[in-house]
C-alpha cells in the first residue's frame, strides 16, 4: 500500500520542509535583529560609566582643608582632619545625637572624611563650618534650613533626619581613594 504523503517523498527535502525552515531561519534572525537594539538601549551609556566611580589623589590636599569634587552629580567632600579634629570627633562619639554613629564607621583612616555634600533634609549643599567656627559643632552648616553637622559629618542640630551620606570608596595607595 503506498500514500502519497506529499511532506516526505523518500527521505529527501521537499520543497515544503525547505520553506518551513527558510521562514523559521528568517523569522528567528528579524526578531533578533528587532530585540538587539532594544536589548542594547538599556545599557548605560559611556558617559554614565565613565562617572561611576572616580579615582583621587588625595596627596595635595593640606591637612586642615577640605576640597569637593563631582561624583555621579553630587558633591563629596573630601576633608583632611587635624589631630584636633580628629580627637574632637571621637571625644563626642557617645553625645546625644539625632543618628548616633561612631567616628571609627564615619572614616576608614581618621585623617580622611570622605562623605557625600548634600544634605539629609532637602538636599542643599552645606557650607564647610570648620574656617570659620561660627557654630556649635565646627563642621558643616546648611544654609537653607539651618542643620549643623560635626566634624564627623553627623547631624547634631537642625531639621535634617540622618548623618551626612557616606559614598562608598577604597584606598587604592595611602595617596589614592577609589570613590564609587
Amino acid at each position: 500500500m503506498t500514500t502519497n504523503d506529499p511532506i516526505e517523498q523518500d527521505g529527501e527535502v521537499t520543497r515544503r520542509n525547505f520553506l518551513y525552515v527558510a521562514t523559521g531561519v528568517v523569522g528567528t534572525v528579524g526578531v533578533a535583529s528587532v530585540a538587539w537594539p532594544l536589548v542594547d538601549q538599556m545599557n548605560p551609556s559611556a558617559d554614565v560609566l565613565a562617572m561611576a566611580s572616580v579615582e583621587v589623589d588625595i596627596s595635595p590636599i593640606p591637612v586642615g582643608q577640605t576640597v569637593s569634587i563631582l561624583w555621579r552629580g553630587k558633591p563629596v567632600f573630601i576633608r583632611h582632619r587635624t589631630e584636633k579634629e580628629i580627637a574632637r570627633a571621637i571625644s563626642e562619639n557617645n553625645d546625644p545625637m539625632i543618628d548616633p554613629a561612631d567616628d571609627k564607621d564615619r572614616a576608614q583612616n581618621p585623617e580622611w572624611l570622605i562623605m557625600i555634600g548634600i544634605c539629609t533634609h532637602l538636599g542643599c549643599v552645606p557650607l564647610d563650618n570648620t574656617e570659620f567656627q561660627s557654630g556649635d559643632y565646627g563642621g558643616w552648616y546648611c544654609p537653607c534650613h539651618g542643620s549643623e553637622y560635626d566634624i564627623a559629618g553627623r547631624i547634631r542640630k537642625g531639621p535634617a533626619p540622618r548623618n551626612l551620606d557616606l559614598p562608598k570608596y577604597k584606598y587604592l595607595s595611602d595617596t589614592l581613594v577609589k570613590i564609587g
